[in-house]
């Protein structure tokens, strides 16, 4: 006889991590960690200041910004994304793919998909949706608990 899971962080994390691991096999023969393929998924639409791609990352994988700062020049080094500077500060400067990024990017974005079809491919969409406003829910409210915690 099977029990109907719980909803609770475990299980939520359960899925995260296995899909995260199958995400990371799959980049694993272009170079690429898990900080490096969402700093290139946020510039698939074009530039974005360095400052807000920063906080973009940092509130995704909950790291500082030093850690997002290095993420950002190993894409470099890769010439996968450069920086334009800024006329005054750094925090002004665009950070863009370059044409070796956005091909990089597409074949992300390609075994993304190929990921989401296998693993989502088959639930219903009215479960897939309640299961997404609900996970959506979830992350609002920890980011929200997050935030009123002093740093």
């Amino acid at each position: 006889m099977s029990t109907t899971p719980t909803l609770n962080g475990q299980v939520i994390g359960q899925a995260h991590y296995a899909t995260r691991s199958l995400l990371e096999r799959a980049v694993a023969p272009l170079g690429l960690s898990f900080g490096q393929v969402l700093a290139l998924n946020v510039l698939a639409d074009g530039a974005v200041d360095r400052a807000r791609l920063v906080h973009r990352i940092t509130g995704t994988l909950k790291i500082d910004e030093s850690a997002v700062h290095e993420v950002i020049d190993q894409l470099v080094d890769a010439d996968l994304v450069q920086v334009d500077e800024g006329p005054s500060t750094s925090a002004e400067a665009q950070v863009r793919l370059t044409d070796n990024g956005h091909a990089t990017q597409r074949r992300v974005s390609a075994a993304v998909a190929d990921i989401t079809a296998r693993l989502y491919g088959d639930i219903p969409a009215d479960e897939a949706s309640t299961a997404a406003r609900v996970l959506t829910l979830i992350t609002q409210r920890a980011n929200a608990e997050l935030a009123a915690i002093p740093t």
